[in-house]
């Protein structure tokens, strides 16, 4: 799953697993509300190697839910899928996984065929000699093979699982069914990756009242090339969290147009400094949060109302350095949907100081954090739910712990009914007691 901000509409693509391969690749769109109706163009194509390109499309509703396009692909291995609205290009990377058997798994499969064959030609050959050596040689293969194909099995349920394909080493289709790609490597070799360095421009001014293409732009602090090795963390490749002069808060998915190329359209009506943070993990070198800061022009409007739904965060007593529980309740019935893989999302930023507007002191601030309100947790094989699952709720509880004193600002964010709620809250954390 992939949220993405494609223009005006709030998506998430989700694709799903192409089995057999070659064979069917079925892909979900999941509008949310807000989004317009109208006719999405979906294509994918092999990254690495020839292949042929499948193309389709799927027709969005006026109602927000899920909607869905057949594609076709026909090797294993990294693929591009591309969303067109008529106007814009999202590329979304992901790979088609191939079966992957380890060598304790071929063991076993192989021990246990062979101790089949042998069986029978044990069986033959004691027919026809009836007695002597020949008939011994047959029988104790078959035991030798028996004895692999046990310790196969015993190696497979207990062994660790192969790390899943592209999320340490760069997949290719030559590699993606290798369940240790890194073993033709050095045992020295460091799989760790630069930071990655962020510029934010606009297309034109920003100006208030007037949609403003935000051009995010990622290179490596080694090389400075693009970065376009970004791992799929929390259901986006790149969260973007923007606070405005007045508080008002966007959480967004910009849509990657090239390697290293984001972007995202966004009305802005309040003028003045906006803090931003970009929320990324990349193959080799985990999570990692770039700050930026945009500054618009023109005359303020009216500050949007939260969409919140009458949703309140209960104050609690909060101290620096100690784990906190924050609950937001957001009321009626328990029926709140997984979004972004998590029945809720809190956002907080601080400690903030007084007298300062909001989005230049966010964009001062020391903490940006983003914590999570996990679903319960599943059984072995269970797939985790996705949003069209309405089965949370109505109260999300928040731990974290706040690791300096002061005022912060808190947005508590969750989904009913294809809709995303978002409520905040101001806190005071208070300095913890020294002993």
């Amino acid at each position: 799953m992939v949220a993405q901000s494609l223009g005006d509409r709030e998506l998430t693509v989700v694709v799903r697993r192409a089995e057999p391969v070659p064979g069917p690749l079925r892909v979900d769109v999941i509008t949310h509300v807000g989004s317009a109706a109208g006719t999405l163009a979906l294509s994918v194509t092999p990254s690495d190697r020839g292949g042929d390109e499948s193309a389709g499309t799927v027709a969005l509703g006026d109602r927000a839910g899920v909607y869905s396009a057949t594609l076709r692909v026909d090797h294993a291995g990294p693929w591009e899928l591309a969303v067109k609205d008529g106007d814009q290009v999202a590329r979304i990377p992901f790979l088609v996984a191939a079966t992957v058997v380890t060598p304790w798994e071929r063991a076993a499969y192989g021990g246990f065929f062979g101790a089949g064959v042998l069986l029978l030609v044990s069986i033959g050959t004691a027919m026809v000699s009836r007695r002597g050596w020949p008939t011994l040689v047959p029988a104790g293969a078959m035991i030798a093979a028996l004895a692999v194909g046990i310790t196969g099995a015993t190696l497979s349920a207990s062994a660790p699982l192969p790390r899943p394909a592209g999320s340490l080493l760069d997949p290719t289709s030559d590699t993606i069914g290798d369940p240790f790609p890194e073993r033709q490597l050095p045992m020295t070799t460091n799989y760790s990756r630069p930071p990655v360095n962020l510029t934010l421009t606009t297309r034109g001014a920003a100006e208030t009242g007037h949609p403003t293409e935000l051009m995010l732009s990622l290179t490596d602090a080694a090389t400075g090339q693009p970065v376009d090795d970004l791992l799929v963390n929390d259901d986006a490749l790149l969260h973007l969290m923007i606070v405005g002069p007045n508080g008002t808060f966007w959480h967004r998915h910009p849509i990657r147009t090239a390697p290293g190329e984001y972007r995202i359209r966004l009305t802005l009506n309040q003028s003045g400094d906006y803090g931003i943070a970009a929320e990324i993990a990349r193959r080799g070198g985990g999570v990692q949060l770039l700050r930026s800061t945009l500054h618009v022009t023109g005359e303020s409007g009216a500050a949007p109302a939260p969409d919140s739904a009458g949703a309140q965060l209960v104050p609690t007593t909060l101290v620096a350095g100690e784990p906190g529980t924050l609950t937001t309740h957001f009321g009626g019935a328990a029926d709140l949907q997984p979004w972004l893989g998590m029945v809720g999302h809190l956002i907080a930023v601080g400690p903030l100081p007084d007298h300062v507007p909001t989005g230049a002191a966010a964009a001062a601030a020391p903490i940006w954090a983003h914590a999570h309100a996990m679903a319960p947790m599943l059984g072995p094989g269970a797939q985790l739910p996705d949003e069209t699952v309405a089965a949370y709720g109505p109260d999300v509880s928040f731990t974290f712990t706040f690791p300096l004193p002061g005022r912060y600002l808190v947005w508590a964010q969750a989904e009913r009914g294809y809709a995303l709620m978002t409520v905040p809250a101001t806190v005071d954390v208070r300095a913890k007691e020294s002993q």
